[in-house]
């Protein structure tokens, strides 16, 4: 028996990165995945690898609470239940905060705070209907760390562990779970983005990375692993908690 029979997961930002990885490692564990992102291509990558048996792609913008809304209510129509949820969805966009626009700090809190929030309030009267579930929300070191440059990731990613904290403590009554999942620096597409382009300047980072994260570079597989862990039962006792899985970066 699989750890995640019988369960609808909601998925967002699954067309890339670690919510593909979660995607894919939610539904080897048996679960039905609603796949969402943004990007209609890496939804199509995403479909080319899946057993399609156990995936339903749709392409929509977790900011837009209309189209949120209407995608819980056809996945509930279609599937009957919403078990899971997982909000992977994240944009990050350096800038020195005196050089940032208003838009800027709209568009990176749009997906990365309002995102959650606006999933989480569509899916939560399904879950309530099937009886309980588990919220997975996904932070970062961000949540707890600053870092120059990122201000606008760095307080939406706050806002995500304090509105994880405050949903778990409104929903326990109703036996949903929410837990915050932190990541450190991962190899995604997005991290690499942010890594030096040479070979060997990247070569060099890479190296020099175990002195602020001591395990190195990580991978999404890693951080999917414990995203299944979070959406089955073997963590029955969890709520409201922030798991970071860094990497040892804020033991140092």
């Amino acid at each position: 028996m699989c750890r995640l029979d019988g369960k609808l997961a909601i998925v967002t930002g699954a067309g890339s990165g670690m919510g593909r990885a979660a995607a894919m490692a939610m539904m080897r564990q048996g679960a039905m995945v609603v796949a969402v992102d943004i990007d209609a291509s890496g939804l199509a990558r995403l479909a080319e690898e899946a057993d399609r048996d156990r995936l339903w792609i749709t392409e929509a913008d977790v900011s837009d609470s209309g189209v949120v809304g209407d995608l819980v209510s056809e996945t509930e129509r279609r599937f009957g239940a919403v078990n899971v949820l997982s909000t992977c969805a994240a944009v990050a966009r350096p800038s020195s905060f005196l050089d940032m626009t208003a838009q800027d700090w709209r568009s990176t809190m749009a997906v990365n705070a309002f995102g959650v929030a606006t999933v989480a309030q569509a899916a939560i009267p399904a879950m309530q209907r099937s009886g309980g579930g588990s919220i997975i929300t996904w932070g970062s070191i961000g949540s707890v760390v600053a870092e120059e440059g990122f201000a606008a990731y760095c307080a939406s990613k706050g806002a995500v562990l304090m509105l994880t904290k405050t949903i778990a403590l409104e929903h326990a009554k109703d036996r949903i779970r929410v837990n915050c999942l932190c990541p450190g620096m991962v190899d995604t597409a997005m991290a690499r983005h942010h890594m030096p382009s040479d070979a060997d300047q990247r070569a060099e980072f890479m190296e020099e990375m175990t002195s602020w994260q001591p395990l190195g570079m990580g991978k999404a597989e890693q951080l999917a692993s414990i995203a299944v862990f979070l959406a089955s039962d073997e963590s029955s006792f969890m709520t409201g908690s922030v798991v970071m899985a860094d990497g040892g970066f804020t033991a140092m």
